[in-house]
């Protein structure tokens, strides 16, 4: 399928809008109560700093709201007020957060059912309104949609349409996409369906597999019973891995899809030499911006003396998961929570979701004494749940 085709028709339908309203003025009000904090501003003037008796918080130098989420949650308030009747859907969460998501179901936005992994569009009628979210959505929903009729609302952040562009490219050429993300998020899926032929990496770990497969190592039917539902119809990793690219999920861990880049860049070097390396690989950079901003300001936060790290975001939150690796590795006593409502300051407890493990109890969150709390938040999460969470440490830092 022509994918860059469909797009350009799609983007000069009558029913398609990737430019917001015109109403930023009429939903300011709302999203200002609902996601701003006049104590997060006063704490980003004060160096990112604030001391309450014996509590010392040291807030990331960047985190929370990105541009492209911004966008998202204030498109999706303007199609409200720009449709005031009509019925309104979302494919998926606007961005992984609980609290915006709510507020968007408070105004009737109704979300596509998924049932066992499989999304149902049944109930989508001919002029309905759909919100794409800011993750994106695939090529084979933006079709169906577009075929029932559908106004489309696209708030698809612009670096992920940059991965998009980077994909199609690699097809346009003949170049298998190596895609560092996660298999079933929505982005990744998205991006997926804009490829030609591709291969989906989670980590180095995986990004070694290949690349040993490459230099004449491991064994093909292993190599397709692992990568079986993390590759394009008909992969044929003798044919496909010759000529390759890289993109990646824009909230993956920067360093890592760096890394990533770099070993298929020395696989094909040493596998075809350097006459021939541009003719087996290509290069593109598309990290997001923002990503690597919070990730940046994360490494510096944890360079502090930290007695723990409380990071916020949703659970199923790529860019917060990120976050809250890098503290893990420096070996900080480190909290991941989705609201403020994990935390319990009758009981000094705290439940919160460690890496790779499922949700779980915590006592003693906040120890004795002196406590040096760092404290950050990902792309998806309102200033306004950051100072409730800095509210909940204030009040059990004063038992």
């Amino acid at each position: 399928m022509d994918t860059h085709a469909f797009k350009r028709s799609l983007h000069n339908s009558e029913r398609y809008n990737r430019r917001g309203f015109g109403r930023a003025e009429e939903v300011a009000e709302s999203l200002e109560q609902a996601y701003q904090s006049g104590l997060i501003g006063t704490i980003r003037e004060n160096n990112y700093k604030l001391s309450h008796g014996r509590l010392n918080i040291r807030l990331a130098e960047a985190f929370g709201f990105c541009w492209g989420v911004e966008r998202a949650v204030a498109m999706a308030y303007e199609t409200r007020k720009h449709y005031p009747e009509e019925r309104l859907w979302i494919t998926n969460e606007i961005i992984h957060n609980p609290s915006v998501n709510d507020h968007l179901r408070e105004m009737d936005v109704q979300f596509i059912p998924v049932e066992q992994g499989v999304k149902d569009f049944s109930g989508i009628s001919n002029g309905d309104v759909v919100i794409l979210p800011a993750f994106g959505a695939t090529v084979q929903e933006m079709q169906l949609l577009n075929e029932r009729g559908c106004h489309i609302v696209d708030t698809t952040c612009p670096w992920v349409s940059k991965v998009w562009n980077t994909v199609e490219k690699h097809k346009k050429q003949i170049v298998t996409s190596i895609i560092h993300g996660k298999v079933k998020h929505e982005e990744t899926l998205a991006t997926s369906s804009f490829a030609g032929t591709y291969l989906v990496v989670l980590d180095l770990e995986e990004a070694q597999i290949v690349a040993d497969y490459i230099l004449g190592k491991g064994d093909r039917a292993d190599f397709m019973q692992r990568f079986a539902k993390a590759c394009s119809v008909g992969f044929d990793p003798d044919k496909d891995l010759v000529r390759l690219g890289v993109a990646n999920q824009t909230t993956m861990l920067k360093s890592e899809t760096e890394e990533i880049g770099r070993l298929f860049e020395r696989t094909m070097l040493r596998k075809y030499g350097p006459m021939e390396l541009n003719d087996h690989f290509l290069a593109f950079n598309t990290i997001c911006d923002a990503t690597q901003e919070r990730q940046d300001a994360m490494f510096s936060l944890v360079d502090e003396p930290l007695d723990l790290m409380v990071v916020i975001g949703g659970f199923n939150s790529s860019n917060t998961t990120h976050l809250q690796e890098i503290a893990i590795t420096r070996g900080i006593r480190s909290f991941h929570i989705d609201t403020p409502d994990r935390i319990d300051v009758n009981t000094n407890t705290v439940e919160h979701m460690p890496l790779s493990e499922a949700l779980r109890t915590d006592e003693k969150f906040l120890p004795l004494g002196p406590v040096n709390v760092g404290i950050t938040s990902g792309a998806s999460t309102p200033d306004r749940v950051v100072e409730e969470v800095i509210g909940k440490l204030m009040q059990l830092s004063e038992k």
